[in-house]
C-alpha cells in the first residue's frame, strides 16, 4: 500500500446542477444557500421541475479528494454508492480524476444519492439531498491499510446525518492516531452545526479531530456568536489547526502557534460557487501534506477555490497543478 496524502470520507453524490431565479427557490420552498435534506418524493419532484442540468459526481469529501488529485497529491476516497446507473457514473467519475476508490457498492436498495442544486444569477448554490445509499456508509466500510497509509483523513460535517456514519468515522480517527496520522473535518454547513453543535466541539476539544475547516457563518454558529474574533479565538484554542474561509474577504488558518491571513484570489467572473469550500480544502491539505507554511496552504486553498467558482460544477476542469504552477505557488 503506497501512501496517501490525504482520504477523503464523505457522501457519494451525484450532483444534478441547474440555473435557477430567487423566485424559483421561494415558489419550491427551497432555502437559499443551504444544504436540504429531502425524500425520494420530493427529489422526483424538484428533478421534474428543474432546468436544463448538468450531472456530475459530487458530495463534499468527494470533490476535496479530486481536487488534491488535480492539484498532483495522491488522494483516496471512502463513500458509498448503490450498484445502480448513478452508482457506475459516481465510480468512474472519480476514479478518472485520479483518486483511489474501493468501496463496495450497495446491493439493491436504497439507490444512489442525489442533489439538485439549483444556482441562482449571485453564483449562490442551494442544495437539496436525497441521500439514498450514502446513509449505508458504515464502520465495515472503513479500509484500515488505507487510513493507516494516509498522512490526514479528511471527513465532512455532513456525515453526521447518517447515524452508522458516526461510527466509521470514530473508527477511522482511532486507526489514524495509533499509526501517527491526522484527522480533519469540514464543518460543512452552518445548519450542520446547529443540529451537532456540542458534538462537534467534543471532537474538538476531546483531540478526536485535529484540523478543522469552517468559513465565518459556520465559525459564528459553532459558538453562537455574532462577532467573528470571538469565533475564531475560541476555535484556535479548541482544535491544533483552526483554518476560516471569509469568500472575497479571504481565510485565515490559525494554530495554537501562529496564524496565516491571506487574501482571496482575484477572478473574472462567478460562475456557481458549489465546491468553492470543498476545492480551498483541497488546496490547503495539498499543500500542509506537501509540508508547506500555513500561508501557503492558505494560498493553495484560495487559487483552488477560485478556479472552481469560475465554472459549472465542484470537480476542476482544469488542472490545478497547472493553475498553481503559473501563479508560482508550486514548482513545475
Amino acid at each position: 500500500m503506497s501512501e496517501f496524502d490525504v482520504l477523503c470520507i464523505g457522501n457519494a453524490i451525484v450532483d444534478i446542477i441547474a440555473r435557477a431565479e430567487d423566485d424559483f427557490l421561494h415558489d419550491n420552498g427551497i432555502i437559499k444557500g443551504a444544504m436540504n435534506l429531502i425524500d425520494a418524493e420530493r427529489a422526483e419532484l424538484l428533478y421534474d421541475r428543474m432546468g436544463p442540468a448538468v450531472e456530475t459526481s459530487g458530495g463534499s469529501a468527494g470533490n476535496t479528494a479530486a481536487g488534491i488529485a488535480s492539484l498532483g497529491g495522491s488522494a483516496a476516497f471512502f463513500g458509498k454508492v448503490s450498484d445502480d446507473h448513478l452508482g457506475g457514473i459516481y465510480r468512474h467519475d472519480i476514479r478518472a480524476q485520479g483518486v483511489a476508490f474501493d468501496t463496495a457498492p450497495l446491493a439493491g436498495t436504497p439507490p444512489t444519492a442525489r442533489s439538485m442544486i439549483f444556482v441562482t444569477p449571485d453564483g449562490e448554490r442551494s442544495m437539496n439531498t436525497y441521500l439514498g445509499a450514502c446513509v449505508e456508509l458504515g464502520p465495515d466500510d472503513i479500509e484500515e491499510d488505507k487510513v493507516a497509509a494516509s498522512k490526514v483523513t479528511f471527513f465532512e460535517g455532513y456525515l453526521w446525518d447518517p447515524p452508522r456514519a458516526k461510527e466509521a468515522i470514530r473508527k477511522a480517527a482511532d486507526i489514524a492516531h495509533a499509526h501517527g496520522r491526522e484527522m480533519s473535518m469540514t464543518l460543512s454547513d452552518p445548519f450542520c452545526v446547529d443540529r451537532y453543535r456540542d458534538e462537534f466541539l467534543d471532537l474538538m476539544r476531546s483531540g478526536t479531530v485535529d484540523i478543522v475547516f469552517a468559513n465565518e457563518d459556520e465559525a459564528k454558529s459553532l459558538y453562537q456568536t455574532a462577532d467573528f474574533e470571538t469565533a475564531i479565538t475560541a476555535m484556535r484554542d479548541d482544535c491544533s489547526l483552526a483554518v476560516v474561509t471569509r469568500s472575497e474577504k479571504g481565510s485565515a488558518a490559525m494554530s495554537r502557534r501562529e496564524t496565516a491571513s491571506v487574501s482571496a484570489m482575484p477572478i473574472e467572473r462567478l460562475v456557481d460557487t458549489t465546491g468553492a469550500g470543498d476545492l480551498y480544502a483541497a488546496g490547503f491539505l495539498y499543500g500542509y501534506t506537501q509540508g508547506r507554511s500555513l500561508e501557503d496552504c492558505a494560498h493553495l486553498g484560495s487559487l483552488a477555490a477560485a478556479v472552481v467558482i469560475q465554472q459549472i460544477g465542484p470537480r476542476p476542469q482544469v488542472s490545478l497543478r497547472q493553475a498553481a504552477i503559473d501563479a508560482g505557488l508550486v514548482k513545475a
